[in-house]
């Protein structure tokens, strides 16, 4: 993920901005893009804001507060599959995630969730 600018260089941008100069002919002045100069002088005007705002995404994850719910669902039943926890996920707490957000939630647990479909027996075993 790229760095935040500096908030000198921030600074300079809005306060040429603010004192008439375009949003665009300061980013281009001081080699930042269009967009980026475009919200950071808008921010500025509206909210007076100039800081950088925090990168990425939030780490908690929407099955965090159903951790209880599923790890109980699990314990009771340990033979359900993923497509079976997301179905009485959404039934019984009107939840809709995805595969991945699951398997990423049971994987932080700690749980491994790894399903084999049934084998017939060897015919040569035994003889």
């Amino acid at each position: 993920m790229a760095r935040a600018y500096s908030q000198d260089l921030r600074d300079r941008v809005i306060d040429v901005a603010l004192k008439g100069l375009s949003a665009r002919q300061a980013a281009a002045r001081f080699g930042v893009g269009d967009a980026t100069a475009i919200v950071w002088v808008r921010r500025a005007r509206q909210s007076g804001e100039r800081g950088a705002r925090k990168q990425g995404q939030p780490k908690r994850c929407k099955l965090d507060p159903h951790r209880d719910f599923l790890l109980a669902l699990i314990e009771a039943t340990p033979d359900l599959t993923i497509s079976e926890l997301l179905e009485r996920l959404l039934a019984e707490r009107g939840i809709k995630a995805s595969r991945a957000t699951l398997w990423g939630f049971l994987d932080r647990c700690g749980l491994t969730y790894k399903k084999r479909p049934p084998m017939r027996a060897s015919r040569t075993g035994g003889m």
